[in-house]
């Protein structure tokens, strides 16, 4: 009798009484909560005896520190003819260093459980260390040779030299890749430095000596061209005496200053199609020149094109990927930097329906140039807003937000205001963005796939000029290994 008067409570409980239980109301999704300003601890900041430069946060919690380097050069440094050179010598930092060789230094380096990482972007070079806290001062010696010291053996240069000119030879069976080329290039031109494919290309690898890295690190290696990013579980006092110890003898030269040619804006619509015989799918680039990331139109900017392909529930995707099923996804973005970048929006779409996806594609384009809804202008906000913490969830991914604050003269409380901004951000300013930025009729498209199949489709759009280019009109010849 008690079992049976037990279960009798719990499925009431449960299922609760018809004659007093609260029907769910499924009607619409729950409100969000509003959304909360994201709380960093301070950023301390302060100098070596060489004057080189630390932003530091002290995060408490989990006993390992994120030490990055940043330097203050990357292939829009290149000098000319010697593509790839930034890129080269970044890889070869790690290469081999002080006493030690490669092979020796990766078995330091793992000894300690750490990880250091090199490489190089277009206008800055780093080295990136993550470690223990209970090994810092061993790693961070380790991470001091990389960067002041490498030895840059001939051995180590051939081996990542034919590793590159196979990356080479592998672009040519890539059409993601073939259609990110020829965009930048035909958007940017062959002189400037985000037209150029940042690995360099077969005659500059195969030129390029150990005095050229050399020289290139002595020219732009130094204190007065870098600083040092840290974050993690340790007091600054400590911090000061470790960097001090390994990095402090570093000394300083004079910078080198390199001027970058203007880029021309694209004032007439033109298609160029790569064939690419086959293809069971086409790559699409489309956009224009944009915007420098120091832009007053920031945060609209990032408003508006998170209406436009900025996220799964944006438009170019909904249209692309779930109202026709053209694609698996479809996007678009302005990449900001030091110098205007690109606004591309891009997609892989079925061979069958290349036509067709690009008129959706322009479509949305004209779309978001109308008076905008709230509710999606609301929503985009939130989305922002809302996400913004996930770009702080562990030490490295805060030192690489740290990272863009100098490189781009940020204030220190740009994280910590950064979603009051968001939220502050007015409908009309998105909309004056999207017809200053969002020009249909002025974009560069490039669509890489069989031209035999969508050649005709892309020629009737009538979308303006149409010129035809071949794989190695693009790339070049592939490389002899």
């Amino acid at each position: 009798m008690r079992k049976k008067l037990t279960l009798a409570i719990i499925t009431s409980f449960v299922l609760g009484s018809p004659a007093t239980g609260q029907v769910p109301d499924r009607s619409s999704p729950p409100a969000l909560a509003a959304p909360r300003p994201l709380q960093l601890p301070a950023i301390q900041r302060f100098r070596l005896s060489n004057g080189l430069p630390v932003v530091f946060m002290e995060k408490r919690g989990v006993p390992i520190i994120q030490v990055n380097l940043m330097i203050k050069t990357g292939s829009a440094m290149d000098p000319p003819n010697q593509n790839g050179l930034a890129s080269l010598t970044a890889a070869m930092l790690d290469e081999g260093a002080g006493a030690l060789s490669a092979l020796e230094l990766a078995d330091a380096i793992d000894f300690l459980g750490a990880r250091i990482s090199t490489g190089a972007g277009a206008h800055t070079s780093s080295v990136a260390l993550h470690t223990p806290v209970s090994k810092l001062a061993e790693a961070l010696a380790l991470m001091a040779d990389i960067a002041v010291r490498p030895r840059f053996a001939v051995e180590e240069l051939e081996r990542l030299r034919k590793e590159r000119l196979t990356l080479l030879l592998q672009w040519h069976d890539q059409p993601s890749t073939i259609a990110s080329i020829t965009f930048s290039r035909k958007l940017f031109g062959p002189r400037h430095p985000y037209g150029i494919p940042s690995i360099g290309n077969e005659q500059s690898l195969r030129a390029m000596k150990v005095a050229d890295l050399k020289r290139f690190h002595e020219t732009y290696y130094h204190p007065n061209n870098a600083a040092l990013i840290v974050v993690g579980e340790i007091g600054r006092r400590e911090l000061e005496k470790q960097l001090e110890a390994v990095f402090g003898s570093w000394k300083g030269r004079t910078t080198a200053t390199v001027n970058w040619p203007d880029a021309a804006q694209v004032e007439q619509r033109t298609v160029y199609i790569v064939d690419k015989p086959g293809a069971a799918q086409s790559e699409i680039r489309m956009g224009r020149i944009g915007v420098a990331r120091t832009t007053k139109d920031y945060f609209p900017l990032v408003v508006m094109n998170t209406m436009l392909g900025g996220s799964f529930t944006s438009r170019l995707n909904q249209n692309l990927r779930e109202t026709h099923g053209y694609s698996y996804g479809a996007g678009s973005f302005f990449d900001m930097r030091p110098l205007p970048g690109p606004f591309m929006a891009s997609s892989a779409v079925h061979t069958a329906v290349t036509d067709s996806a690009l008129a959706e594609f322009f479509k949305e384009f004209k779309g978001i140039l109308k008076p905008i809804p709230e509710d999606e202008f609301e929503k985009a906000k939130n989305y922002l807003a809302l996400g913004y913490a996930d770009n702080f969830e562990s030490v490295g991914q805060i030192a690489g937000m740290l990272a863009d604050m100098i490189l781009y003269g940020l204030p220190d409380d740009y994280f910590n205001t950064y979603v009051k901004n968001v939220l502050a951000v007015k409908k009309e300013d998105v909309e004056r963005v999207a017809r200053e930025y969002i020009v249909p009729g002025k974009m560069l498209v490039v669509v890489v796939g069989d031209k035999a199949v969508v050649e005709r489709g892309i020629r009737n759009l009538n979308l303006g000029r149409v010129e035809v280019l071949s794989v190695e009109d693009v790339l070049g010849k592939k490389p002899k290994l």
